[in-house]
């Protein structure tokens, strides 16, 4: 099976190793047919602590890093 593969912007690095990547995604209303945005937060390992706030970056999952951790960042979009 493929891994999944987002694209998001980095909006916290406090922690060690860890950066949290807010991902948008356009869904349509069932209902009254428009479009909506909706967002989701992920915590994505950053092994060497280069990414900041700001950053746009790709992020792949993978194992189990830790209790909330299963993504790790890529790289950045060209």
């Amino acid at each position: 099976m493929p891994r999944r593969v987002l694209q998001g912007i980095v909006v916290s690095d406090k922690g060690d190793k860890t950066v949290i990547v807010r991902v948008e995604k356009n869904i349509m209303h069932p209902v009254y047919k428009k479009y909506i945005k909706k967002h989701c937060k992920y915590a994505a390992h950053d092994n060497n602590n280069v990414y900041k706030i700001g950053d746009a970056v790709s992020i792949i999952e993978s194992k189990p890093i830790s209790k909330t951790k299963k993504w790790v960042v890529a790289e950045k979009p060209a």
